[in-house]
C-alpha cells in the first residue's frame, strides 16, 4: 500500500498522543524534581513534549498516521500540551484534571493535522 493511500486513524492517534504526553510529563517531572520546583515543572513540560514526539513517530510507524501528517501532528500536539500544562499545574489538587488536560495534546494533534493539510492540499 502506497503512503498516499494510508488513512489517518484519528481515535488511536488521539489516545496515543494523550497517553504518551501524560506519561512523558510524569516521568519528566520525577526527573526534574531533583532540581526543585522549577525543575519539576520544566521536566514535566519537556517530558510531555518528548511524549508527543514519541507518539507521533510510533503512530506513523504502526501506520495509524500517514507519514505526511507527522509535522502537523507534532506541532499541534506540542501546542496542545503547552496549553494543557498550566491547567494541569493549577489543578494538581484534583486527581482527574491533570489527566484529562493531557487530552488537549491529542485533540490538538488532530487539529494540527487538519491545519497542515489545509496548507498543503487545495480544497
Amino acid at each position: 500500500m502506497a503512503d498516499g493511500s494510508l488513512r489517518l486513524k484519528p481515535l488511536p492517534v488521539l489516545l496515543a498522543v494523550w497517553a504518551l504526553s501524560g506519561l512523558g510529563a510524569v516521568i519528566g517531572s520525577m526527573l526534574g524534581n531533583a532540581l526543585g520546583s522549577r525543575g519539576l515543572y520544566l521536566g514535566a513540560v519537556g517530558g510531555g513534549m518528548l511524549g508527543v514526539a514519541v507518539a507521533v513517530v510510533a503512530t506513523a510507524k504502526i501506520r495509524w498516521l500517514p507519514r505526511g501528517d507527522r509535522l502537523g501532528a507534532f506541532v499541534g500536539g506540542v501546542v496542545g500540551f503547552a496549553i494543557a500544562a498550566p491547567i494541569a499545574v493549577a489543578n494538581l489538587h484534583t486527581p482527574i484534571t491533570p489527566v484529562v488536560s493531557c487530552g488537549l495534546a491529542g485533540a490538538a494533534a488532530l487539529m494540527g493535522i487538519g491545519v497542515a493539510r489545509g496548507w498543503t492540499r487545495p480544497a
